[in-house]
């Protein structure tokens, strides 16, 4: 069964690594398209962050953006291209913080009776977080090879 405490865990696994992964970045550099079907670091980070929504809906948090900041980076959405419709690189970073924070927080107030309970007549809260917990980590999984078309030359992971 999944725990709050084995999220929390996890989540502060993925806000290091992602941190790292994004130390020296600009904004230019988060722009840089992959030479092959893929969408820039700008766009993998805003959808990381984007996906947060869920989670902190689940944790009852209050989002640090409007749905409308971000529904630039929706699953699906186009890619990011040029620097056009793009959030800023350093105002994701703040989101990306407030979000852990917020995320924390709501995993330290829920109850294992609310971690039970079923979120959408299939599967309950912990497992939905959980799953999304894991879509973290495959981007930024992907954070790691776009860090590397931006020039870095580094082993993060």
């Amino acid at each position: 069964m999944t725990t709050a405490e084995s999220l929390s865990r996890y989540y502060k696994i993925i806000y290091n690594v992602v941190n790292r992964q994004l130390d020296g970045i600009t904004h230019e550099e988060s722009l840089i398209q992959p030479p092959f079907r893929g969408n820039c670091l700008n766009w993998v980070f805003g959808h990381l962050v984007f996906s947060r929504t869920s989670v902190l809906a689940f944790l009852r948090e209050e989002l640090p953006w409007s749905k409308e900041e971000t529904a630039r980076y929706q699953r699906d959405s186009e890619p990011v291209t040029s620097a056009d419709g793009a959030v800023p690189f350093d105002q994701l970073r703040g989101y990306f913080e407030v979000s852990h924070n917020r995320i924390m927080a709501g995993l330290q107030r829920i109850s294992p009776e609310q971690m039970a309970s079923v979120s959408d007549g299939k599967s309950a809260v912990g497992e939905e977080i959980a799953f999304l917990q894991w879509h973290e980590t495959y981007q930024a999984g992907q954070l790691d090879h776009l860090r590397q078309l931006a020039g870095k030359n580094d082993r993060v992971i």
